[in-house]
């Protein structure tokens, strides 16, 4: 680089550096000012730089005023222009800004959110966020009203469920005291029937509440899922015979599943229970385990007559219990009506031993999988 060319750069950067500093202070105390204006503010810097480093090395290259003046007048036309530009884009960011606030304010009011395609690509990725954001609160208070609901419908159910045995036992204890009681012994064992009915109805809702609470502990092992089974079966063997329905099943050889074994028998048995108290008499429950590829699958089979969509929707919620027409007439034999809270267990339960439990229509009645990671 030559001395002259030497002399032209630091010229040029001292004037202009001198005007870009200038320009950069103004800019900063007016930050809080329109985007139009700092737009503006931005373009009118880098002009009035570009025409002091042009103007001060024309002077220092000695140029006739004529041509001096000419470089000076083109300068000022093409700043003119920049800063028209300037002013375009800046009302254009500003309008922009308005409309994606407007829309921020509209989405605090209503919690809807539509996502505006205009302005650049950061408004633009900006809107698409809030969108996002507005579908997750919209999907946050769906749920949450979804379990309002079903806190409401199980203080109900579960009200009725025990205020029904403690009138019984409140008039069996009254005709006992009043000697009206011609068979004592057949009103004891009523009465132990129903005592047991709430103390199971007390033991499902600390265990519920242990699984929303997330202090449900499982001791993972191998168990044997065949010996899980037949230790349901039998247990629900007595209650299927009382209601004429039919229990039957096969699981696989040597199938092995990691789980805790008192968590594991208690799904198998809330799902037949479930399953039995469904199905009408002459009706068969079927149980099914095998080995896949992922872990275990275990299947439960029901009479039911099947349901309808929003009702499977709606199987694992706290408190379902299911349509009037899908609850056999002889739903207060042995084994009692439940309060609607087996089927949240067992799905608490198997998501904490990261599993997976759905239901399906299946002839003639209901399916419920359980799959485990083994």
């Amino acid at each position: 680089m030559t001395h002259d060319q030497v002399v032209i750069v630091l010229n040029t950067a001292a004037w202009s550096g001198g005007v870009g500093v200038a320009g950069a202070l103004v800019l900063w105390l007016g930050r809080r000012a329109s985007v139009r204006w700092l737009t503006l503010g931005v373009a009118t810097t880098a002009v009035l730089a570009v025409v002091a480093g042009t103007v001060a090395t024309s002077r220092a290259m000695f140029l006739s005023h004529h041509d001096l003046g000419v470089i000076t007048l083109v300068a000022a036309v093409a700043g003119v222009v920049a800063l028209v530009v300037a002013l375009a884009v800046g009302t254009a960011l500003a309008r922009w800004s308005r409309q994606l606030r407007d829309e921020a304010r509209r989405f605090g009011e209503s919690g809807a959110f539509v996502a505006g395609r205009s302005g650049p690509a950061e408004f633009t990725a900006l809107s698409e966020e809030l969108r996002n954001t507005s579908e997750k609160l919209a999907e946050s208070r769906e749920r949450e009203l979804t379990l309002e609901q079903s806190r409401r419908e199980l203080v109900s159910w579960v009200s009725h469920d025990l205020r029904t045995p403690l009138a019984g036992l409140r008039a069996m204890t009254e005709a006992l005291e009043d000697g009206l009681a011609d068979d004592p012994a057949r009103y004891h064992l009523q009465m132990r029937s129903e005592v047991d009915r709430m103390v199971r109805m007390v033991d499902d809702l600390f265990e519920l509440s242990r699984i929303h609470a997330g202090v449900l502990r499982i001791s993972p092992q191998a168990v044997a899922l065949g010996d899980v089974v037949s230790e349901a079966l039998a247990g629900a063997d007595s209650v299927a015979q009382a209601r004429g329905v039919r229990l039957g099943g096969y699981v696989d050889e040597d199938v092995l599943v990691t789980a805790d074994p008192a968590s594991l028998s208690r799904v198998v048995s809330n799902l037949l229970m479930n399953a039995i108290r469904h199905t009408p008499p002459d009706g068969v429950v079927e149980v099914r385990g095998r080995a896949v590829p992922d872990g275990v699958e275990l299947s439960v089979t029901d009479a039911c007559g099947g349901l309808k969509d929003d009702e499977l929707s709606r199987v694992f919620d706290v408190g379902w219990q299911g349509s009037a027409a899908r609850t056999p007439a002889h739903d207060n034999a042995a084994g009692g009506a439940g309060a609607g809270l087996g089927l949240a267990i067992v799905k608490g339960i198997v998501e904490a031993h990261l599993g997976n439990v759905a239901v399906s229509n299946h002839e003639p009645g209901c399916r419920f999988l359980v799959t485990l990671p083994t």
